[in-house]
């Protein structure tokens, strides 16, 4: 951004609906405002504690070694992640305890599997992954669906001390060579295919070709078997998981590692360059993930069935489906497939039939159940569900509102949380027994961490102000750096606010009149209008309020008199028809709810919006038809035919004076 520092975002849409905890869900809560107090007292102290939560082999002899932007936590505790998730559970008579409650696609393809079970897949897998030559400090590419094999195979390396990089099993056969190429892989772990809305998909074949381009250090290729569907097979290279797991010992001894041995590499990547190894360690990491997840959803383990609806090759899934939940001990529910297959109520019958307690979604889904109507959840018996959770980009409140209303029977707590791949963990999050929960607000940082909403010379906004959301203290869980380039580590996070020592997020933010944090989605994603910056997460939120619309994305388009335009993309909810009087009345509507200022130029009502495989919606893209130029790279999105018809709508779309 290159606007003065007193061009901060405006401020303009407000919240005044709260809903505080019940006297009786706030007497049993795992956090209260005294571990606030205790975070604030003494930040490390508090950390310290939170660490003992886990099994150590060797203490810590300090807390905290911070020689900016490079950070050591627990520096001299050596512990090993797979023993904390597993061994220890089974060690204190927790063995016969569910650990993964496993649905298939296949409506009849179920699998139950206790932590004893898992803990002996676990030291199999270790074994047969040490048999291909895989040691400490080694990396092994993962590339699999939504399996239980997956998180055997990332829990095998992490009791190896091998540093895993799981590749969403979505990305192409050039994304998978970009990222074993950067991480030097040895290994890579893969599956004949997977199911995705009913019918069998090639995975081992990306993996082939991904090799096949040259330049990468894969010795051997692991195949789970999933769909029986013919592969090519190379003798020398490829090997079942059903032979050298199956074949393999269940006796496997847990290394104990430092502290801050690499765990695992996420890449994420940008609109261009190449893609970005996202480091993190082992202690810090487990520590804060293991907190939040008890924390943030007031885990009841013994109790608790708890359902991440990610997929496990975003950093969702590592942290709050396999290593905060497993090192807590709890019953998780585990589903490959899509919200819609076979029928638009396959969520709710996961909820019904295991007992779900606790449920971990994305804003994007959350807007999709309510485009298909509130008839189908009121079908089935959600009253199991006590905590509802919110994960990936800033819920509107309207959604919100309908995810307590309709799948939470208006009574449970509604966590918005923020972090990020770079964190590791929750950073700001409603804790449940404490807050009065604000509609679309993540309200306040989680105990023991501290961010701040700055202006562009990074002095602090006042209350009812908005700006560039800043980490200001190092925090457990924080990424170690960018997987072979500390240089570009720290031109990337560390530089923008080089003298104060902050970490920038990336993202926008606001406080409302009571401090309390409104998350405002990527900077990029900030719209100049006259002189106002105002965010397209606001608009989007106003749009969505409106009973016809079920989904809104908004981007910023150049124009002549005020700089920028906003122009609006809708989906309309159930047998709602475009037309002009719609497109006024959302026009006014936008208008009355922020302002004036604020009233799109355009408004297109549309059947579908461009989405990445883990629910993003891709407003570059948008922002390319809106501006009517050459579209970018759709090779991520679910379905590119989508911005084909996005665009053949643009000429026929009218503005309104």
């Amino acid at each position: 951004m290159t606007e003065s520092s007193s061009d901060n975002l405006s401020n303009l849409l407000h919240e005044t609906r709260t809903f505080p905890p019940s006297g009786e869900f706030a007497a049993q809560a795992n956090v209260t405002e005294a571990d606030f107090a205790q975070a604030e007292q003494d930040r490390l102290g508090f950390w310290d504690t939170q660490a003992r939560r886990l099994k150590w082999r060797t203490p810590w002899t300090e807390t905290l070694e911070w020689a900016p932007p490079f950070a050591k936590w627990f520096v001299g505790g050596t512990l090993n992640v797979a023993e904390n998730c597993l061994d220890r559970h089974v060690e204190a008579g927790l063995g016969d305890r569910v650990a993964i409650n496993w649905v298939g696609e296949p409506e009849d393809d179920t699998r139950t599997i206790t932590y004893a079970q898992l803990l002996d897949e676990v030291k199999r897998a270790a074994n047969a992954l040490t048999s291909l030559g895989v040691q400490a400090g080694d990396r092994v590419a993962i590339y699999l669906p939504m399996l239980p094999e997956t998180v055997v195979a990332m829990l095998a390396c992490a009791r190896l001390g091998a540093a895993h990089s799981v590749i969403f099993g979505g990305f192409s056969a050039q994304a998978i060579h970009d990222r074993v190429t950067d991480a030097d892989a040895r290994v890579v772990i893969t599956s004949d295919g997977g199911y995705r809305r009913g019918a069998p998909s090639g995975l081992k074949v990306n993996v082939d070709e991904a090799i096949a381009k040259g330049g990468t250090a894969i010795e051997h290729v692991v195949v789970v078997k999933r769909t029986n569907q013919d592969v090519e097979w190379d003798d020398t290279r490829d090997v079942w998981w059903h032979d050298i797991v199956g074949g393999a010992s269940n006796e496997h001894q847990a290394q104990a590692f430092d502290a801050e041995q690499p765990l695992y590499i996420l890449y994420t990547s940008g609109t261009t360059g190449k893609p970005k190894g996202i480091l993190h360690t082992s202690g810090g990491y487990l520590t804060q993930v293991s907190y939040t997840h008890w924390a943030a959803f007031d885990l009841k383990a013994e109790t608790d069935v708890y359902w991440c609806a990610a997929d496990v090759g975003w950093v969702t899934g590592h942290s709050y489906i396999v290593y905060g939940p497993l090192s807590n001990a709890s019953t998780i529910v585990m589903y490959e497939g899509t919200p819609d297959t076979p029928h638009r109520g396959r969520w709710w019958e996961i909820v019904q039939e295991y007992g779900v307690t606790i449920l971990y979604a994305a804003p994007t889904a959350i807007r999709t159940f309510m485009k298909w109507g509130e008839d189908i959840p009121n079908g089935y018996d959600l009253s199991s569900l006590r905590v509802l959770g919110s994960v990936g980009e800033p819920i509107n409140p309207e959604a919100w509102i309908w995810y307590r209303r309709v799948i939470g029977a208006d009574r449970t707590p509604v966590v918005d949380t923020w972090w990020q791949t770079e964190t590791g963990a929750i950073m700001i999050s409603p804790m449940p027994g404490v807050a009065a929960a604000k509609p679309g607000s993540a309200l306040r940082t989680i105990p023991g961490i501290s961010a701040e909403v700055v202006d562009n010379d990074g002095t602090p906004v006042g209350n009812g102000e908005g700006g560039l959301l800043v980490l200001t203290e190092p925090w457990p869980a924080m990424l170690r750096g960018i997987w072979g380039d500390p240089d570009r580590y720290q031109e990337t996070y560390w530089s923008r606010f080089q003298e104060q020592g902050y970490y920038f997020a990336g993202d926008g933010a606001k406080k409302d009149e009571d401090g309390d944090l409104w998350l405002l989605g990527r900077v990029d994603d900030v719209m100049n209008i006259s002189g106002h910056r105002i965010s397209t997460t606001e608009v989007e939120s106003a749009l969505v309020s409106h009973p016809l619309v079920a989904e809104a994305a908004v981007v910023g388009a150049s124009d002549p008199t005020t700089g920028q335009g906003i122009v609006a993309f809708v989906i309309l909810r159930g047998e709602n028809v475009e037309g002009a009087d719609t497109v006024a009345a959302l026009r006014n509507h936008v208008a009355k709810e922020i302002g004036p200022i604020a009233k799109p130029r355009q408004i297109m009502i549309v059947q579908e919006l461009p989405k990445t495989r883990s629910g993003k919606i891709m407003r570059r893209l948008l922002r390319d038809v809106a501006e009517n130029r050459e579209m970018g790279d759709v090779t991520t999105l679910t379905d590119d035919s989508v911005m084909n018809l996005i665009a053949a709508k643009m000429p026929t779309a009218a503005s309104e004076d």
